[in-house]
């Protein structure tokens, strides 16, 4: 955004490290871990992921032994519950894994467990939440036996996880050939260095910019950073196509056109502008392994719509100043292109059957500082007269990093949160114990 890349800090990565298109291909690291191990397979040998799998693919396990990244468990008694916690962690810890609660260790058959009340999922992660901590990243599915759908078999896949060490009941837990052990001294070191290289790949991904030739444009940028991908996680070149077909869906399924824009590493998506390439324009930044970034232009009111809103808002003599001198933001106009645009993000993520539980996510207002918010609705008049027109009071700044898995998002959506919180950045008091400022926030979101 604006009119070219801000520079990066020293000592943070040149550039966002586990993403790209074409880039990603060409990356060089010298972390070389293994890539995340996947049991099941179809019928061209590609992995399967976890919704993907069938009661059928269980007989795919019958050739596999248990190792660093699998773990089987032919019931789910008390013992097991109890080391269910641990070996989660050691996943975790590790390159991530699969626990397959219902095979037997020896031979790999099926030995299906009952159906509960609860949902496997809850309670396993449960288990996870009450043990572990930071709460690891992990997918649950009871997978029926289709002759009798009072049993089944549980599959957990555990996510390497972002930010280790994983502690789970005091102890650091490491996969050891088959089993989970206690991380030795160097281990904690790598640990550690792997969750601070983490925060430096955020951190530059928050960097990134779209190019807009107008300079000095306004604008509401939203950083959506998917965790848990890596470099040698590579997409295939159809599946890159498959994200890009998708993401054309999703703005046809908002009524808007997109023009595609090829970059070095990453794929933009940008509204068409009808007169010049100058005009301002939406646009979202997807990127190989589904991180995204939102460029929204705010609306400035111009002409004789931005001297009525001075003059309402600050009296006759600021309706003369000339309009470089006092920005006028359109509440309602920008609130609808931000909100339009994050559901387009909303639709992606669900054709793509993504959790946003999977994303970090961070707001930035750009050339925003010193904009007055402006609405005819009558409770903001009223709020003006009394206290005040709303402005962004702070200079050009990145929000704090909200990691989405933390339990506190399960109903997270892009359009309630780049609505709400680009309200906050123009000063609407979000979450106040005032009744007065509540009825606002509520009375501006629904415009």
């Amino acid at each position: 955004s604006g009119a070219g890349r801000r520079p990066v800090a020293d000592g943070a990565p040149k550039t966002p490290a586990a993403h790209g298109i074409a880039g990603i291909h060409k990356r060089k690291t010298t972390e070389r871990r293994p890539r995340m191990f996947y049991p099941f397979k179809d019928d061209q040998g590609r992995p399967k992921t976890l919704p993907e799998v069938s009661y059928a693919d269980l007989d795919q396990l019958r050739d596999l032994e248990e190792g660093y990244a699998l773990e089987f468990k032919r019931s789910f008694s008390p013992t097991v519950q109890k080391k269910v916690p641990k070996i989660v962690a050691s996943f975790a810890n590790s390159a991530g894994g699969w626990l397959v609660i219902g095979i037997a260790d020896d031979d790999r058959s099926v030995c299906p467990v009952p159906r509960l009340a609860a949902d496997y999922s809850q309670i396993i992660g449960e288990l996870c939440r009450r043990h572990i901590t930071p709460a690891p990243r992990i997918d649950v599915r009871f997978i029926a036996d289709p002759a009798d759908p009072a049993v089944g078999v549980v599959v957990v896949q555990v996510l390497e996880g972002d930010f280790p060490p994983y502690i789970s009941d005091g102890v650091v837990h490491v996969r050891e050939g088959s089993t989970s052990g206690p991380a030795a001294s160097t281990a904690l070191v790598d640990l550690y260095g792997k969750a601070t290289r983490r925060r430096a790949e955020v951190t530059a991904f928050c960097r990134r910019t779209v190019f807009v030739a107008a300079r000095e444009t306004p604008l509401f940028n939203l950083y959506m950073f998917r965790m848990g991908r890596r470099a040698a996680d590579a997409p295939s070149r159809d599946e890159l196509n498959a994200h890009a077909e998708a993401m054309r869906g999703s703005f046809a399924r908002q009524g808007l056109a997109c023009r595609v824009h090829h970059a070095h590493d990453s794929l933009i998506f940008s509204i068409p502008t009808r007169d010049t390439p100058r005009t301002p324009h939406s646009s979202i930044e997807l990127f190989g392994d589904e991180s995204l970034k939102l460029t929204v232009p705010a609306v400035l009111l111009a002409g004789e719509e931005r001297k009525r809103a001075a003059e309402r808002l600050f009296g006759a003599e600021a309706a003369r100043q000339p309009e470089d001198d006092l920005h006028i933001l359109s509440a309602e106009d920008t609130l609808a292109r931000v909100t339009r645009m994050a559901a387009v993000l909303d639709r992606y993520v669900r054709e793509r059957g993504i959790a946003w539980r999977q994303y970090a996510v961070a707001y930035e207002l750009e050339n925003l500082a010193g904009a007055v918010l402006w609405s005819d609705e009558p409770l903001y008049l009223r709020y003006a007269r009394e206290r005040g027109p709303l402005f962004c009071a702070t200079a050009d700044c990145l929000s704090r990093v909200r990691y989405l898995d933390d339990g506190a998002h399960d109903s997270f959506r892009a359009r309630q949160f780049a609505g709400s919180h680009f309200f906050e950045a123009c000063g609407l008091p979000l979450g106040s114990p005032d009744e007065n400022d509540n009825a606002l926030v509520d009375a501006l979101l629904r415009t």
